[in-house]
């Protein structure tokens, strides 16, 4: 018998800065992959996650996790991948992928073994409320997991000079000021352990990842992209094309060196009857 799945969505909310429709979103997801898979999916893995179990990722973008889960719950599991604009999430074996908006449209509640969002929740004026939909789509003993950037540290290390160590630092600001203009909250990550346990989750785990950006890795390559995908909201905010190109030629000097952000990788777990 086929699992409930989310109902049809709504017009979708405006506030994410991100757009799945535009020519950009294939190297957007690419380089979250890169950089992000590597450290989602061992948590994930540390659940158990196996045959069997039921999950759901939303905000699922390119589908490398939903694909990776897919491939972990056999034959009588199933994987939910929803995103407002899916069209990026290849199908696949145990995997049902689904238009939704997390704002309007219901999940199924009690049903899910695993819950995932990865760089979802800070994009969404009502986080908190979309949370707690995520918590009653848990079956009793479900794991969440809410993987999140804090962007308030991710200083320049090495730069070629003092302006573009100056300039590299307007860049983010500027991309965290296009984020509160849409909604959102580029220190979510720092919030969600306590925003878990409100929630009702117990045992809440967290674990931070920071690295250092260089020209060769891939979280640094987000950078650089975003100054393509996000350059109307980047000029909105006051940078111009000619800051924007140098700050990309920064970006792209070998000897460059910046702390990322730092991802906050938090799960909790739904109470089950033993814990009652």
């Amino acid at each position: 018998m086929p699992h409930p799945t989310a109902t049809e969505p709504t017009e979708p909310t405006g506030g994410y800065v991100f757009d799945n429709a535009t020519p950009h979103s294939t190297e957007q997801h690419r380089c979250l992959a890169a950089a992000y898979d590597p450290v989602t999916l061992p948590r994930l893995a540390a659940t158990g996650v196996g045959p069997g179990w039921h999950c759901l990722e939303v905000g699922a973008g390119g589908g490398s996790v939903a694909h990776w889960l897919a491939g972990r719950v056999g034959p009588g599991g199933s994987v939910l991948a929803t995103d407002v604009d899916p069209r990026h999430i290849s199908p696949a074996p145990q995997l049902e992928v689904r238009a939704h908006d997390l704002v309007h449209d219901r999940l199924p509640e009690d049903r899910y073994d695993l819950v995932v969002a990865r760089l979802v929740l800070q994009h969404l004026p009502e986080r908190r409320s979309v949370l707690r939909t995520l918590v009653r789509a848990l079956r009793p003993g479900g794991v969440l997991q809410i993987d999140e950037f804090d962007t308030s540290y991710e200083p320049p290390l090495l730069s070629p000079d003092p302006d573009a160590e100056k300039l590299y630092t307007a860049f983010l600001e500027a991309k965290s000021a296009a984020m509160r203009a849409g909604g959102g909250d580029p220190h979510w990550g720092r919030r969600v352990p306590e925003a878990l346990r409100e929630a009702g989750l117990v045992e809440v785990d967290v674990h931070p990842h920071i690295e250092v950006r260089h020209a060769g890795s891939p979280s640094l390559q987000l950078q650089l992209h975003h100054t393509h995908h996000l350059r109307e909201k980047l000029l909105a905010q006051g940078l111009t094309d000619r800051q924007l190109d140098r700050v990309r030629e920064i970006m792209r000097d070998p000897g460059f060196r910046a702390a990322s952000s730092v991802l906050y990788s938090t799960q909790g777990r739904r109470p089950g009857s033993a814990d009652l």
